[in-house]
């Protein structure tokens, strides 16, 4: 399981989602989810069904993994929505209101199944991670700028962002360590790490049967010190899929359901958790979350 982004407009705005998304008056419209019936489609907070026609829903016949699913990312704001756009095969960055950005010229339909795209909460950067060591793409989106990365960090492997955007974890031989957004390294870590706050110490990790975790230690990132172990008092056949802290540093765990995903906010000394969101999985091919990377066991219904 891979330290993961941010869950954004799934903690911070007033939406409850049960089946068909419902959003209160005072609430700013984002995007619920994402959902790949033939094309993709943008379902918003307000219920609205936004088609996409220009999204590319698998690789085309002539690229190197034809027929591969076509990555499609909303950013942890649930602002920012991202994917292979047809006319071209580029990369490209949107919100509700503008226009489309391309994220980086190299980024293309041949990278499909080759790179994998992350983007951060607030969807200002996009790194792409490679099955080797190194990574591929790092995009200032806002400010239409490749960082460089020659010698910087070529052999280190991408495992998420902080919480606030403003760090990246990333993780070499020697442990992992939080880059600015400069590409500089601010923190080494002495521990690897699942979920980072903000403050670049406070860090947690799942433990248990893989792909069964019920369980979560947390210690300082910084020192090594472990604090404790807690039980999360997840409903019974339900497990940590995602762990992540939000904004104030609480903790946020993510659970696959029978019928969808369940987002909690877990006690850090009792384990109790507290449900923040229920949403019921859309009777479509491939559903995507706003705070998703490319692939999560929620993703798809089968295999497509």
């Amino acid at each position: 399981m891979n330290f993961r982004i941010a869950l954004g407009a799934l903690l911070l705005t007033a939406v409850t989602l049960v089946g068909q998304p419902a959003v209160a008056a005072t609430a700013p419209v984002t995007i619920a989810y994402a959902q790949r019936t033939q094309g993709w489609e943008l379902v918003l907070t307000n219920g609205k069904v936004v088609k996409l026609p220009g999204a590319l829903a698998k690789a085309p016949a002539d690229t190197v993994n034809a027929g591969s699913r076509a990555p499609f990312l909303v950013s942890g704001d649930g602002k920012h929505f991202l994917y292979f756009r047809k006319s071209d095969g580029l990369f490209v960055e949107r919100t509700l209101s503008s226009k489309e950005r391309v994220v980086a010229r190299d980024l293309t339909t041949n990278t499909i199944n080759e790179e994998w795209p992350w983007v951060s909460n607030d969807g200002g950067f996009v790194i792409t991670g490679t099955s080797a060591p190194g990574l591929g793409v790092f995009a200032d989106v806002r400010k239409g700028k490749i960082l460089s990365r020659a010698g910087v960090t070529d052999w280190w492997s991408f495992m998420g962002f902080t919480p606030d955007s403003k760090g990246l974890l990333l993780e070499d031989e020697k442990g992992p360590a939080v880059f600015d957004r400069e590409l500089r390294v601010r923190v080494r870590l002495k521990k690897p790490v699942e979920a980072l706050a903000n403050d670049y110490a406070t860090a947690a990790v799942a433990i248990g049967a893989e792909d069964k975790e019920r369980k979560l230690r947390l210690f300082n990132a910084r020192t090594g010190r472990v604090s404790r172990t807690v039980s999360v008092r997840l409903p019974s056949g339900q497990y940590i899929d995602d762990l992540d802290f939000d904004q104030a540093g609480r903790l946020v765990v993510r659970s696959k359901t029978k019928t969808g995903v369940a987002i909690y906010r877990v006690s850090k000394t009792t384990g109790k958790t507290t449900l923040l969101r229920a949403m019921t999985r859309p009777d479509v091919p491939v559903w995507v979350l706003p705070g998703d990377t490319t692939y999560e066991p929620w993703t798809e219904k089968r295999s497509t």
